[in-house]
């Protein structure tokens, strides 16, 4: 008999079943035209409902006004660690930045290249186990930016500061869609799609358009948001099968109830594992309680030794991807949308037990 597989996997991550049978009947063939999604032209009439309805989802269950537009773009968040200060920031400008793991940092060392970066908040002194609790925002900062989960370190803000004076910039890549939030009051969010929408191969941006074209710089063609609005995300050709599966997965979103329904999951899954670990003394969350993230759930064993042990008995067991990330060893179990709670139920179970045996 083979393992029951729970995917607990950072990224590419968990996907539901019936986004991945119908993205592989696709493959096959596209709405019975005889075509792959793979082989479709990106102009045709039939790539143009699914880019469509991916953006008319992405407005709906963030409850978007006009002043905001979708993208989808190529390149990941990555590519808006560049994207966002080119657009936003002149040379001699402020951009507000705060410190909070590995992906800020990364934000950060970018946004360098075109402007000032001053830190409004950084919690590198705790090896970026809480979030700032207090900021510090220059009233003439372009913007102030923030990752509002580091998958890395296991944080993640429950207070956004939506009242900072300035635009608020935010990387979202690991807890898009996840939560209620006041989409709105964003200037710009961006997310890879490949932790709670979709397939790796495309970014999703949310851009007030009230914020471009205010920089003094030349921005090359396909690095400005105003080229990428104007041609419907299509200035040149998108990632098409990327694009068909976060559609894929943002109608099952609004087909599971939307936001307000993932996020009491997602919440009641949170609370289930924290509770668990905070119950057994041979594991260790090193996050402070008030800005443990939903999704990516870091911990450590107060005996090192057990760690391998752990690992290899956790592998057999059909838990996949625990492993913490390589800069920071231990272990992180990612619960994003499409895991489900019987996955959560099954780990807090196993852990128990291997406590239970160590003593």
């Amino acid at each position: 008999m083979a393992t029951i597989m729970h995917n607990f996997n950072s990224g590419p991550s968990i996907l539901p079943k019936t986004v991945f049978e119908q993205a592989s009947q696709a493959v096959l063939n596209f709405n019975n035209s005889g075509l792959s999604i793979l082989e479709i032209g990106h102009r045709t009439p039939e790539f143009q409902a699914v880019l469509d309805e991916a953006i008319g989802l992405v407005k709906e269950l963030m409850q978007l006004n006009e002043d905001q537009e979708v993208l989808f773009l190529h390149g990941g968040a990555t590519t808006q660690f560049m994207q966002v200060p080119m657009n936003l920031l002149n040379d001699t400008d402020i951009a507000a930045y705060t410190e909070t793991g590995t992906w800020a940092g990364k934000a950060i060392k970018e946004a360098k290249l075109f402007g000032h970066v001053e830190i409004a908040g950084s919690t590198k002194a705790e090896n970026y186990t809480a979030i700032p609790k207090k900021l510090q925002v220059s009233p003439t900062a372009s913007y102030l930016h923030i990752t509002t989960n580091e998958t890395i370190a296991g944080t993640q803000w429950h207070n956004i500061p939506y009242d900072c004076g300035v635009p608020l910039v935010a990387d979202m890549s690991s807890d898009i869609l996840s939560r209620q939030l006041d989409f709105n009051k964003f200037g710009i969010i961006y997310a890879g799609a490949q932790k709670n929408m979709g397939a790796a191969g495309v970014n999703l941006v949310v851009v007030n358009k009230n914020l471009l074209g205010k920089v003094d710089r030349t921005i090359p063609s396909i690095l400005d948001y105003r080229n990428h609005i104007a041609e419907g995300s299509m200035l040149n050709t998108p990632p098409v099968f990327a694009i068909y599966v976060a559609m894929l997965t943002l109608r099952w979103l609004k087909q599971e109830g939307g936001l307000p329904v993932i996020e009491k999951r997602n919440q009641e899954k949170a609370s289930l594992f924290y509770n668990t670990l905070d119950s057994l003394p041979v594991f260790k969350g090193p996050v402070a309680k008030e800005d443990r993230s939903m999704m990516n759930a870091v911990f450590v064993m107060e005996d090192a030794a057990l760690e391998k042990e752990f690992a290899t008995q956790a592998a057999q067991q059909g838990f996949y991807g625990i492993k913490g990330h390589r800069s920071v060893g231990g272990f992180r179990a990612s619960m994003y949308n499409a895991l489900p709670l019987e996955s959560v139920q099954a780990l807090t179970q196993f852990m128990t037990d291997f406590a239970t045996k160590k003593g």
